[in-house]
């Protein structure tokens, strides 16, 4: 023991020598071009066993360097970049390898010194792509499997420190398995075989575009545009997956017709949906201004729940072209991607951007007006049972990203999560219908985001705006006080659902026992139960709890996120079993006895709940019906 620790003090004292440890300040980054031209290549012929190889070449000037890996990715506002999945870095100049040592504060960071008479460094690692089981959040989730891959630039590159993304220019050359297709809004300089040669591009643009390739691909042209024509590019793991019909079809083209009408502006020169569909990939989409990164489940568009479901990804991902792309929050825009974000806006980048998704969902006839609602009815449940509003406000789920984007579903109601989205989805409803009440219906919020967003058509580059903006676009199109109605429902805390929603839109939330086509397909698609407003908790496809309602009669029982389910009035668990439970004790006196199981431990919960089934839905109120004007088509 003693002998092996003294060994590894001499390796380190021995390494020290050649470069000192460095807890470096954080490098101001300057508004002036990179010296030189970075080449990137990246091989993705063993991406089927999830190896991707780079090598790198970065024009240097001898002396002190520092090289970033990107750690701050536009649009995950996390500091998530993959670094521990990167392996084998090898740096080289002029065939002699070169020492670097990693920053003790900053794990990103990587420190060097260029020899004299060196021009250029040779940077040759492997990114070691993540499985299934990876556990993380965007490009930390797996991306490669042996029919298809789905690649984001800043997994497989270093930087300079100290300039602009936008200013450093980057070559990106990419090779891919034999015969496999491709698609990104990169422009291909050239093409031979299976090595794809990108036009020189900035670091901004390189990495805010997205690649797919694999073997079973389709390419389907929505929209001919002249001024920004657009694309839906599709890989699967089984071609059968890439059976696109014709009313799918439709449906898309009418949302690159609706979009380009609601905001009056395009902010791209063409427009890629990038689309995997797989069971093997991590499921989100992730925003980029000419194209979003869309993964979906395989049977996305072969199965009606599937479909249903998840039919609003990609049309708010195409919203965030206009909203958090090119109008962006000030402290969520970063000269390069190792200067850290600010989230205190996500109601605006998310939340705008998850309302007008829906919108344009039902705009484009993926949903009808009626799932529409049924939507908005789910929207305004979850979040009038949101516990966690006693102690934590909208504003804190958005100020505080880096803790709540990964917070998951086990006590979500308690703890909130990424409520942006969702409550924020409610406070731009409110304010849509707020608009519209007080103009006579003159005017919507549809007004607003042509004022905001709408601004120099075909333009790419970032505007940059605060709170004050936002509230003072709001009061040019519809004069009132915004900034008090935006702060009451920002920073409230208290028992009560601050943002009226569906209620200011002419429709009100009601319960019964009958669930909704978006609840059935919901619970289809995740084999799932939701009983958070009746017995106030939610269980998975396994029957473990995933959600208890904080104070609810389940929390009264003694039930938490964790349990799992074994049996229900002494039968083996099922969720129609339980279900059936729910309903015969209605209006009686016999509590429900569910036996769960904790660890290795089993216990029997009396469950003291006489309500019944109870699914939300919308039922009309007083006044127009400004949802239904909401989702109508634009002419």
């Amino acid at each position: 023991m003693f002998a092996r620790t003294l060994f590894g003090c001499s390796m380190v004292v021995a390494w020290a020598a050649a470069i000192a440890p460095v807890q470096a300040e954080e490098v101001a980054a300057v508004d002036q071009p990179y010296p030189g031209t970075l080449t990137l290549k990246l091989d993705l012929t063993d991406a089927p066993k999830k190896i991707y190889r780079i090598v790198e070449t970065i024009p240097v000037k001898p002396g002190a360097l520092s090289l970033y890996y990107p750690k701050w990715i536009p649009g995950e506002h996390i500091p998530s970049g993959p670094i521990n999945n990167v392996s084998g870095l090898i740096i080289t100049a002029n065939g002699k390898q070169v020492p670097w040592r990693r920053d003790l504060r900053d794990m990103f960071t990587l420190h060097l010194d260029v020899p004299e008479g060196v021009s250029n460094l040779q940077l040759e690692f492997q990114f070691l792509a993540p499985g299934e089981e990876g556990g993380g959040l965007y490009g930390a989730t797996g991306s490669a499997t042996p029919k298809l891959v789905d690649i984001e630039f800043n997994q497989v590159l270093f930087y300079p420190a100290g300039y602009y993304a936008s200013r450093i220019e980057v070559q990106p050359t990419v090779t891919l398995p034999r015969d496999w297709k491709f698609a990104s809004a990169l422009d291909v300089d050239a093409q031979t075989g299976a090595q794809v040669a990108f036009k020189p591009v900035s670091l901004e643009k390189l990495v805010d575009s997205p690649m797919v390739a694999g073997e079973y691909f389709k390419r389907v042209q929505l929209s001919a545009d002249a001024k920004g024509p657009v694309h839906l590019d599709i890989v699967a793991d089984d071609p059968g997956n890439l059976k696109l019909s014709d009313k799918q079809e439709a449906q898309h083209k009418a949302l690159a017709v609706q979009a380009v009408k609601l905001f009056g502006a395009r902010h791209y020169a063409h427009y890629d949906f990038l689309l995997t569909l797989s069971d093997h990939n991590g499921s989100f989409g992730l925003e980029h201004q000419q194209s979003s990164d869309d993964r979906l489940p395989p049977s996305f568009l072969t199965d009606d729940n599937m479909y249903l479901a998840a039919a609003f990804v990609l049309p708010h991902e195409f919203v965030h072209s206009w909203n958090g792309k090119f109008r962006r929050p000030h402290d969520l825009w970063t000269p390069n991607y190792n200067v850290p974000m600010q989230g205190d806006l996500l109601w605006v980048y998310e939340g705008l951007t998850n309302y007008y998704g829906e919108v344009l969902t039902a705009r484009s006839g993926m949903w009808t007006a009626e799932q529409y609602r049924d939507w908005i009815a789910e929207t305004q449940a979850a979040m009038t049972y949101r516990t966690g509003r006693q102690w934590r406000s909208l504003q804190d789920t958005a100020d505080a990203v880096q803790l709540t984007s990964s917070q998951g579903a086990s006590w979500a109601n308690r703890m909130r999560g990424v409520d942006y989205y969702p409550e924020g989805t409610l406070l731009w409803l409110e304010a849509d219908a707020k608009i519209r009440e007080l103009s006579g219906g003159k005017r919507s919020l549809d007004d607003f985001v042509r004022a905001f967003h709408g601004i120099e058509d075909g333009s790419q580059v970032p505007h940059t705006y605060t709170f004050d903006d936002v509230a003072g676009t709001l009061n040019k199109v519809q004069p009132y006080d915004w900034a008090t109605f935006l702060h009451e429902r920002l920073d409230y805390t208290g028992d009560k659902l601050p943002a009226q929603g569906a209620l200011s839109a002419g429709w009100k939330l009601e319960f019964n026992d009958q669930p909704s086509s978006i609840q059935k397909a919901i619970e289809a698609v995740r084999h799932s139960a939701n009983l958070m407003y009746g017995p106030g908790f939610s269980l998975n496809r396994d029957g473990k709890f995933t959600d208890v309602l904080w104070g609810g009669p389940a929390f009264k029982a003694g039930l938490v996120p964790g349990l799992k389910l074994v049996a229900v009035n002494g039968r083996d668990y099922s969720a129609d079993a339980l279900k059936d439970a729910i309903k015969n004790a209605k209006g009686k006196g016999e509590p429900i006895q569910l036996l769960v199981k904790n660890n290795e431990f089993f216990q029997t919960v009396s469950l003291d709940y006489h309500d019944g089934l109870r699914y939300p839905h919308l039922t009309r109120a007083q006044g127009a019906d400004r949802l239904g004007q909401i989702a109508a088509p634009l002419k």
